[in-house]
């Protein structure tokens, strides 16, 4: 990263052509340039509709959801008398791909110092958060910087975040990604963490219990020292122009389940129901958590990972904090046989996959049109 003549800044971001040539493009920090109290949207922000080539950008258009999202209460779910919850749990999953979690359980004062922990890092100069934390180029793009860019041609998203692996144990020793300062933001962040692992594995396990299934059949691919659990945190600034720009492009998670709590300001994330986008608001007290392509696969389709977005609005700032539940990546995950549980038609068939292989493939093509990366994961007719 570095300061230009013009006194812009940027983070640098660097991939490969179709011609297998690397490339190297400076990506604009889009913190600083909301700093600058633009009243424009520079060229590379704006997004264009793929089929809208020949024509100026198209609006962005928002909708408010037309339903609410269901709402499970995490402490039902744990006691005994679940049986309901255990319904709306798995009506959520297979039809949005996700349901907001109340009563979760977390202490607020571990969800008050994460907050106060990524507003003070996002508080700080660009010179200051770039000494505080490095930047990695991987499939997890580690540290502080840009991740997804592909080309000097791609609309880019209206977004800062920094990313860290918080398991399994010493997964990023020797890695500068953890945010010096302040000093306390990875204690803060990992206590956070250690609680939400409870509470995917209590999901992973009602799940199964919801299909009719034993409840350990997702969670035995969770080996509790070698399962990742992958940290982002965004920031999305206010933007000039939010009828033009994106928070962050469409997208499904390579995850099984991903956590995400927010702060600040709602209503930014929106999915994708029935060709048109809807806005997602959830309670400021309750998270949300989502189905990601893993648990997809693994399901066989049963439950679907959501094709989502975030928008970017003009006077309001927003944080979000997304977990990322993985197994780790040696493991071969397979599709459960649930085919006597639903007609055959309405379940897609899956094949066994590795996550690595699989998480390098979603990587490799992404961004890229709804729902392709799953394909690697798709049974061929006839085998």
């Amino acid at each position: 990263m570095e300061k230009s003549s013009d006194s812009s800044y940027f983070h640098e971001a660097s991939y490969v052509e179709e011609t297998g040539q690397l490339r190297t493009t400076r990506v604009p920090v889009v913190q600083e340039l909301a700093r600058q109290g633009l009243n424009h949207l520079p060229q590379r922000f704006v997004v264009v509709q793929p089929e809208r080539h020949h024509e100026k950008p198209a609006p962005l258009s928002s909708h408010r959801v037309s339903e609410p999202l269901l709402s499970i209460n995490m402490a039902k779910l744990r006691g005994n008398d679940r049986d309901e919850e255990l319904a709306k749990l798995l009506r959520g999953a297979k039809t949005w791909g996700m349901v907001v979690l109340e009563g979760h359980g977390v202490a607020e004062s571990v969800l008050n110092g994460v907050r106060d922990v990524v507003k003070e890092f996002f508080g700080l100069s660009f010179e200051e958060k770039k000494a505080s934390v490095g930047s990695y180029v991987s499939v997890d793009n580690m540290g502080y910087g840009r991740n997804f860019v592909k080309s000097e041609e791609q609309p880019l998203d209206w977004i800062d975040r920094v990313t860290m692996k918080a398991a399994p144990a010493g997964a990023t020793e020797g890695l500068h990604v953890w945010p010096q300062r302040p000093s306390n933001f990875r204690h803060v962040i990992e206590q956070y963490v250690a609680e939400a692992r409870h509470i995917f594995n209590d999901i992973l396990e009602a799940l199964a219990e919801a299909i009719s299934l034993e409840r350990h059949v997702f969670l035995r691919n969770f080996d509790p020292h070698e399962s990742e659990i992958n940290v982002r945190v965004n920031y999305y600034p206010p933007c000039p122009r939010p009828d033009q720009a994106l928070g962050l492009t469409p997208h499904t998670d390579a995850s099984a389940l991903t956590l995400l709590l927010q702060f600040e300001a709602g209503r930014g994330l929106q999915v994708l129901r029935d060709t048109k986008w809807v806005t997602v608001p959830w309670p400021k007290e309750a998270m949300l958590v989502n189905v990601g392509d893993l648990l997809e696969i693994m399901s066989n389709g049963m439950c679907k990972s959501p094709w989502h977005r975030v928008v970017t609005q003009m006077d309001v700032e927003r944080f979000s904090v997304a977990l990322f539940y993985n197994p780790s990546p040696q493991t071969e995950i397979e599709p459960i046989g649930i085919r006597a549980l639903a007609n055959e038609d309405d379940v897609e068939a899956y094949k066994k996959v590795v996550v690595g292989e699989y998480l390098q493939h979603f990587y490799s093509i992404s961004p890229t049109v709804k729902k392709q990366a799953i394909s690697f994961a798709k049974r061929v007719p006839g085998s």
